[in-house]
This record gives structure tokens, C-alpha cells and sequence, in this order.
């Protein structure tokens, strides 16, 4: 199940990797994330290794990130591998000097007791779908106001 969600902010590239690049911070910005907690001293760049505490509804789960990969300012990509499966990527794109295209694009995997292949549909495209659309909104204004 792919889903994929973007957003256009009123800021340069740079101003909104600034925002996105702290891991730790995503939690101001994901109504999903909870907390981050890092499994390795590094919190920058691929191979950083961290825990998602994820709540959606009454649904809480740990969800297991390792960074695959890191280019400042372009993209920022991840593995899942805790109860939901897969691979998830954040690309930053110049509109021009002074705007941002931020697109969130995710693949993934759900369990059989979230419903498998119609879990994922409904959870995915329906339900994670408009939380990321809200994130997204939520991020346009962090970035805006900073």
C-alpha cells in the first residue's frame, strides 16, 4: 500500500530542512508521533536508528525506524520494520528561490491483526492519508512562522 501526500510551504528549501532535519522535533509537527526515542548516540544521517511511539485512535504501537537516507536539503528516507512494515521517504523540491514542494511519500506493510491488505486500505488511504494531510498543513505553518 503506497501512499503519498505533499505540500507546497511558503519558505526556501533550506529554512524548511532546517525544521524537518531534528528528528527529535517531528513530534511538533505529526499528530501520529508521540515521542522519539533514539537507539543510537547518532540523531543525524543514514544508519540513525530510533524509535516512534505512534498513537492513531485507540491504536498505539512502536514503530522501528532506521534513516537509509540523508541528503540535507533533498530527501530524507527511512525502513520501518516494528508491527507495520516498509519504507517511508520525505523530498524537499525548489518551486523556485523563495517556496518548497515537500512530498511524504510512504510504502507499507500492515499485520494481519490491523487488517492486512484491507487494513492497509482503509487505514492507509483513508485514515493515515488525512492525518498526514493535517501534519503537512501543521508543518507549512511551523515553517512559516519560524
Amino acid at each position: 500500500m503506497s501512499i503519498r501526500v505533499s505540500i507546497d510551504i511558503a519558505a526556501p528549501v533550506q529554512k524548511v530542512w532546517d525544521i524537518v532535519e531534528p528528528i527529535e522535533r517531528h513530534i511538533d509537527w505529526m499528530a501520529d508521533a508521540v515521542a522519539i526515542r533514539f537507539q543510537t548516540e547518532q540523531t543525524r544521517g543514514t544508519g540513525t536508528k530510533f524509535f516512534c511511539d505512534t498513537k492513531v485512535g485507540p491504536i498505539k504501537l512502536v514503530d522501528v525506524m532506521t534513516i537509509t537516507a540523508w541528503e540535507p536539503g533533498k530527501v530524507m528516507g527511512v525502513t520501518h520494520t516494528g508491527v507495520v512494515t516498509g519504507t517511508g521517504e520525505f523530498t524537499l523540491e525548489a518551486i523556485d528561490a523563495s517556496n518548497t514542494r515537500f512530498t511524504w511519500t510512504e510504502k507499507l506493510i500492515f499485520p494481519w491483526w490491523l487488517g492486512g491488505p484491507l487494513g492497509a486500505l482503509v487505514g492507509g488511504q483513508i485514515v493515515m492519508k488525512a492525518i498526514w494531510r493535517r501534519n503537512l498543513r501543521k508543518l507549512k505553518k511551523l515553517v512559516e512562522a519560524a
